[in-house]
Order: C-alpha cells, then structure tokens, then sequence
C-alpha cells in the first residue's frame, strides 16, 4: 500500500479583479508519496506557484481540501498552522528578494529555530547552525556575512538551509533555480536530490524548464490557466505525452546534438482569459487538435493508463 503523504482534493484559488473573477488554480487534484518528487510545469501565470502556496496556507485557498498526512490544513486553525509548518517549508524563486538583507547568514538560519522555540542555549543554537551550513555545502568562514556578499548559489543555499532547519517532511521547491546560472543550477539540483535521500523529503518542484524537472521528478504534472490537463510518470510522459499541450511543450526542448531534427509544435491562436473563463477547453484556441467537441464543457481529468491522467476530450473519448 503506498504512503500518501499529501492529498489535494478539488483546490481552487480565485482573486478578485476589477473584470471578474481571476481562476488562478482552479479545481486542481492529485496524490503525492512520502519520499517522491511532483515536479509541476506550465507556462509563465499558469497558478503554479500559486499552487504551492495555496497547498502551504501562505495565501489562504478559495475553496477545496489539503491534507498533509490525513490532516486538513486548510481546517487548521492560526496556532495549529504555526505548529503543521515545522513540516511543512518552501524554498522561494529568487533567492536574494526571500533574505533579509539586515541579516547575517547566521541569524537568517537561526531565525525558524528561536522562532519555534526547539533550541533556547546560545552554544547548541550555533552548532546547529554550522550543521545545517555544512549540510547545504556553505563555508564555515561565510557565518557573518551578508547576502550582498554572496553569489547566487550560495544565497540560495542559505534559502534551503533555512527551510531544512526545522526538520520538515514535505518542501515546496518554487522554481529554486530559475535565478541561478547553469552551472549553479546543476550544483542544486543535485544537492537538493541528496538531501531527498539522505533526509527522506517530500519535494514540489515547479520550474518551467522540463529538461530540469525530467532529471529531478518522479511524476510530473503540467498546468494550463490554473488546471492540471495531464500528470503521469516523468518517463511516461516524456515517451507517451498525450495532450497536445504538453507535446507542444515537450517539442520546445532544445536538444545538443546538431544533427537531430526535431520537428518543433508552434502554438498559435489567442490565450483565453483566467478571468471568469467560460465552460470549455481552455487550450481550444491554441490547440491544433481542437474540435467541436471542446467548446461543449471543461474536460475533467481522466486515468488513460496506469497512473496517467490527461484532461482532453479527444484522449478521453469524451
């Protein structure tokens, strides 16, 4: 029997404009296993970072249920969050912006520890401190120093040593190296997949770059205007992409080899509008597969195969 760690039934996040209401995740679900990577990809205001948040309480859901082992987050009260989020952390995109430029790496990852009180000596405070800047690979000698003085990497080391001081289970990974050069990105990626097997972590990672998320995740899920249209096994869906979303998406990859021809999916047509979006394929006017059949309701996501779910009404046979 699999060990689900979190369970995402049916979670929407709608903001309010001055035209309407913006679907910013509408009607997402999915399973995630203790231990396992759901690497989520989409276009740039799709609602994956939303996603994450809302799954995080960091801006409260519309509607719909989040349940970290079988406990209802969105049910939780404010003192009872304070409590779920020693479990639950999240390393941010940019890794300049999320740091107090006040602070010193030493009082930015002792900062979680004071806060939630789990070492009050000053002595074992610190060496928890050097623990968890050797565990993220920061030198010693960098302790009091400011984020201005560092590079990228390792600011973003400094972001992942702080969401690893309280012991979580479960961390959202938002796009943790977006901001980062190639060679940074890859030192990582690769840190964060050790600290996965050493620590048994739970990760969401959602990037944009799906040559990433193909090395780092065992499922992945990719969104379109705030729903998920397919999710399966990473190398299911790489071999077997069923919407033609994500074969857009999957022929965009850019591949080294000079010789290899890959025929590229331009997607033309208007993007339709998030804000109080009409009951129908959101991709219709993009898709170059697109029928009758797509304007008559919003496709729900369906198991094709074996844990392999595509919302699409030509997959499903809708």
């Amino acid at each position: 029997m699999s060990d689900v760690i979190l369970e995402v039934k049916n979670l929407k996040k709608y903001f309010k404009t001055s035209k309407g209401m913006l679907h910013a995740v509408d009607d997402v679900s999915f399973t995630l296993e203790r231990g396992t990577t759901l690497g989520v990809v989409g276009e740039s205001g799709c609602g994956k970072s939303t996603l994450g948040r809302s799954i995080l309480r960091l801006i409260e859901p519309s509607s719909g249920e989040v349940l970290f082992e079988g406990q209802d987050v969105a049910a939780l009260s404010t003192r009872e969050m304070r409590h779920m989020r020693k479990d639950m952390q999240i390393i941010f995109q940019d890794p300049y912006s999320s740091l107090d430029p006040r602070k010193t790496v030493y009082q930015a990852i002792s900062e979680p520890i004071i806060k939630h009180k789990l070492i009050k000596d000053k002595a074992a405070l610190e060496a928890r401190v050097l623990e968890l800047m050797e565990t993220v690979g920061l030198a010693e000698r960098l302790i009091n120093t400011y984020p201005h003085e560092l590079d990228g990497g390792r600011r973003q080391r400094i972001g992942i040593a702080r969401a690893l001081a309280l012991n979580p289970k479960f961390i959202v990974c938002d796009e943790p190296v977006s901001a980062l050069d190639v060679s940074i990105q890859a030192q990582i990626i690769n840190l964060l997949k050790e600290l996965q097997q050493k620590m048994g972590l739970t990760y969401i990672f959602i990037t944009h770059d799906l040559s990433v998320v193909n090395h780092f995740s065992d499922e992945i899920a990719v969104m379109y205007l705030g729903q998920m249209v397919e999710k399966a096994p990473a190398e299911e869906l790489f071999a077997n992409p069923i919407h033609p979303y994500t074969k857009a998406l999957l022929s965009a990859i850019p591949v080294p080899d000079l010789d290899h021809k890959t025929e590229r999916i331009l997607l033309k047509g208007e993007i339709s509008s998030p804000i109080n979006p009409k009951d129908e394929c959101r991709f219709k006017k993009r898709c170059f597969a697109a029928c009758e059949k797509c304007e008559c309701g919003a496709p729900r996501l369906v198991e094709v195969s074996p844990n392999h779910f595509v919302a699409c009404h030509l997959a499903c046979g809708e």
